[in-house]
C-alpha cells in the first residue's frame, strides 16, 4: 500500500451541508418570515478549517464521514477542487449531516442541525498513517472516541493537537489530556472547570490538562488566551459583516497557519482574528476566506473593536 503524502495539517471531524437562509428579522414564534436568499453550501467545523488552510498554501488532509447522497458529492467535489487529500468514510444508505442556518441583517447566525448516528466516525475506521505524517492535527471532538485515538497518535509522533470544541461531550476528558492548544467558545471554559470567569477558567484548564495554550474566542470581543505564564488578548477587527457562519472555523485555521510559521503568540492571535473577520464579509462558512496578503493588511491597518479586557488588570 502506498504511504499517504506528508501534510502540514490533518483535520479529523465534522462536515455539514449548510442551507443558509437570509431573513429580514429573526422569526417570532408562530410567525411567517420571507427569506431574501437561500444558498446550499458546504461547511462543517473541521472541513472548513482544512479548506481554508489549503487555500493559504498548506498541504492538508481531511478525515471524516459522509453519507452516499448528493450532499456527499458536493463535499467530495469541494475537497477535490481545493486539492485536499480527503480520506472519506462512506455511510451507505445514509444522508450526510445537514445544517439550516438563519442569517439576520446584522450577519448573526442561528444554526439548526441534524446528523444521523450512522455518520459517527469510529476509531477502527482511522489509519495511523493519516495522522502521523502531519505537522499539526485539528479535532472538534464530536466523535470523541475517534478524536481521542487520533490525538494519541499525534502525541506519539510529537505533533501538536489543536481543539475546536463546541460542547462538553461525554467521555471528553481523555481527549482534553491530549490537547496542546485548547481554543473554544466563550462559555465552554467555565463549563469545563466550573470557574466563575475566563480569568480563572483559562489558567485552571491549562493547569489541569497541561495544554500549551488555553483560549476562548469572544466574537466581537476578540480572543483571550493563557499560555501558562501570562494572558494574551487580541481585539476583533471591524469589517462589514454579511454572515458570521464559519468565523470560528476560520479562526482555528488562521491560528494553525500562524502556529506553523512559528510566529509569537500575539501575532498568531491577531492573524487568526483577522482571518475570522475577513470571512464574515462573505456568505457561508467559506464565502469570505481572504488571501494571506489581505489578512496581513487587515492586521496592519484594520480598525478594531474596543478592548474587552485590560491585560494590566489581569497580570
Amino acid at each position: 500500500m502506498n504511504k499517504p503524502p506528508a501534510v502540514d495539517l490533518v483535520g479529523v471531524g465534522l462536515n455539514a451541508t449548510d442551507t443558509l437562509i437570509r431573513v429580514a428579522q429573526y422569526p417570532a414564534r408562530g410567525s411567517k418570515v420571507e427569506s431574501a436568499l437561500v444558498n446550499v453550501l458546504p461547511g462543517g467545523q473541521v472541513a472548513t478549517a482544512v479548506i481554508a488552510s489549503q487555500r493559504w498554501g498548506m498541504r492538508t488532509r481531511y478525515v471524516g464521514k459522509l453519507g452516499d447522497d448528493s450532499a456527499a458529492a458536493l463535499h467530495r467535489q469541494a475537497f477535490a477542487n481545493a486539492g485536499v487529500d480527503a480520506q472519506i468514510i462512506t455511510a451507505t444508505g445514509c444522508a450526510s449531516q445537514q445544517a439550516f442556518i438563519l442569517v439576520d441583517p446584522q450577519g448573526e447566525r442561528t444554526v439548526i442541525w441534524q446528523r444521523d448516528e450512522r455518520l459517527a466516525l469510529q476509531p477502527g475506521e482511522l489509519k495511523r498513517e493519516w495522522i502521523a505524517n502531519a505537522r499539526a492535527l485539528l479535532v472538534d471532538g464530536y466523535d470523541t472516541a475517534a478524536a481521542i485515538m487520533a490525538a494519541g497518535w499525534a502525541h506519539d509522533a510529537h505533533i501538536p493537537v489543536i481543539a475546536d470544541l463546541d460542547d462538553v461531550y461525554p467521555g471528553v476528558e481523555p481527549l482534553l489530556e491530549r490537547i496542546d492548544y485548547l481554543i473554544v467558545s466563550r462559555d465552554l471554559p467555565e463549563q469545563l472547570c466550573g470557574a466563575a470567569n475566563l480569568q480563572n477558567a483559562l489558567p485552571s484548564l491549562q493547569r489541569r490538562y497541561r495544554c500549551r495554550l488555553t483560549a476562548a474566542t469572544l466574537g466581537s470581543d476578540g480572543v483571550l488566551a493563557w499560555d501558562g505564564e501570562r494572558f494574551h488578548y487580541s481585539r476583533a477587527y471591524c469589517v462589514p459583516v454579511v454572515d458570521t457562519t464559519g468565523a470560528g472555523d476560520i479562526f482555528h485555521a488562521g491560528f494553525i497557519y500562524a502556529l506553523l510559521q512559528c510566529w509569537p503568540i500575539q501575532r498568531q492571535l491577531d492573524f487568526a482574528c483577522a482571518a475570522a473577520a475577513g470571512n464574515c464579509t462573505g456568505l457561508g462558512a467559506r464565502g469570505g476566506i481572504q488571501s494571506i496578503d489581505a489578512i496581513e493588511e487587515l492586521v496592519a491597518n484594520g480598525a478594531r473593536y474596543p478592548a474587552a479586557y485590560d491585560l494590566t488588570e489581569l497580570a
